[in-house]
């Protein structure tokens, strides 16, 4: 009935959840025998793969004894898989509208273990406490990324990494998704954060958020960073979460874009700015992000608008693109001024992290052209 509806409308994807608790390595080939013998499939659906932080639990059980069990059982297939496709034909087939992966639990959890080079590998990690946030978060994006690769070479999709992050909990939280993850989903402590809200705005890593969600779980609508992140330029989008539980009409998505509109006095400009996020931060192909946002729409700046599809006007995107290239030419300046003082020497290395596929250029004769 739900794919139904979506293909349907002429005007909504999606991105659902399904789980993987990694607590047994034939859980992806019943996912996927399920998914085609039951015909779950619609052109206005990928799926995203949510993997619960529950080692602890099933440690205290007795059905696992090491981390690496659930490594293991999460991402062995899926390296079969890739190397011979014909070792699980149906979950080949599934892995297709598969984008990405999540990592989900309470984060309002204690993290009783702390991730520092003391701590246990996952081979022999078999403490009664749950591995902290960061050691989930760590080992599922070296094995992403170790996948991804693969999965390129073969010339197959690859998977994006989009936690959920900064709901609850520690506010380190924020800083392992800066480092690791392509985008998260609630983001709300970062309004607690400036200097890593900043950075978030920097590296332009994106930030699903879904404020009907956290007004019944954690934080009151009106007090929700959205309104204040977007007016800031961070790269954020409207999401739902559990619409079944916090939603009231068939509708949930276009619930939350109402809703949200009513209570910030959105315009129409920054409505079309969320959507066109949203498809942006999305796991669909490049051919269906261009047919919403029109074929140039990786380009820097005014060139990657196409107003006709994306009803965003230029002088927005022109503004986001000359307010965030300015600060970090800004940034960029101060490094080289601190270099030409010696207060840096010469052979340190300064990285800057950027997630986004498309590098933001900071040279002036590019900027200028831009703006033209």
């Amino acid at each position: 009935e739900v794919f139904y509806d979506f293909s349907e409308s002429k005007y909504q994807n999606a991105e659902p959840r399904l789980s993987i608790y990694g607590r047994s390595i034939n859980e992806w080939d019943n996912l996927a025998k399920w998914a085609i013998d039951c015909k779950v499939y619609s052109d206005n659906i990928r799926w995203l793969i949510q993997v619960p932080r529950l080692f602890d639990v099933y440690h205290a059980k007795g059905s696992m004894k090491y981390f690496q069990d659930i490594i293991t059982n999460v991402f062995q297939p899926l390296f079969e898989v890739t190397v011979n496709p014909k070792s699980h034909p149906e979950l080949h087939a599934f892995l297709q509208y598969v984008t990405g992966f999540d990592s989900v639990d309470d984060e309002s959890k204690s993290d009783k273990v702390v991730f520092n080079a003391s701590t246990p590998t996952p081979d022999v990690y078999d403490l009664n406490e749950n591995p902290p946030y960061s050691y989930y978060i760590f080992y599922m994006f070296a094995n992403i990324s170790q996948l991804n690769q693969l999965r390129s070479h073969r010339g197959l999709n690859t998977f994006s990494f989009r936690p959920h992050c900064g709901e609850a909990g520690n506010i380190n939280h924020l800083v392992t998704c800066f480092l690791l993850a392509e985008s998260i989903n609630h983001g709300l402590l970062l309004r607690k954060a400036p200097v890593l809200q900043y950075l978030y705005f920097i590296a332009q890593i994106g930030i699903a958020m879904s404020p009907l969600s956290n007004n019944s779980l954690f934080l009151d609508y009106h007090r929700n960073p959205l309104n204040d992140f977007l007016a800031r330029g961070l790269f954020v989008s409207l999401s739902t979460d559990d619409p079944l539980q916090f939603h009231f009409t068939k509708e949930p998505l276009i619930e939350e874009y109402s809703i949200a509109a009513q209570v910030w006095k959105f315009t129409s400009t920054d409505m079309c700015e969320l959507a066109r996020n949203s498809v942006l931060m999305s796991g669909f192909s490049p051919l269906i992000k261009s047919h919403w946002l029109g074929p140039n729409y990786t380009q820097e700046g005014v060139m990657g608008n196409d107003i006709t599809r994306s009803n965003l006007p230029n002088i927005r995107v022109a503004y986001r693109f000359e307010t965030l290239t300015q600060e970090l030419r800004l940034l960029l300046n101060s490094v080289l001024a601190s270099r030409t003082s010696g207060s840096v020497s010469p052979g340190s290395n300064t990285v800057m992290h950027s997630p986004k596929k498309n590098h933001i250029s900071t040279d002036s004769s590019r900027i200028d052209h831009l703006k033209k």
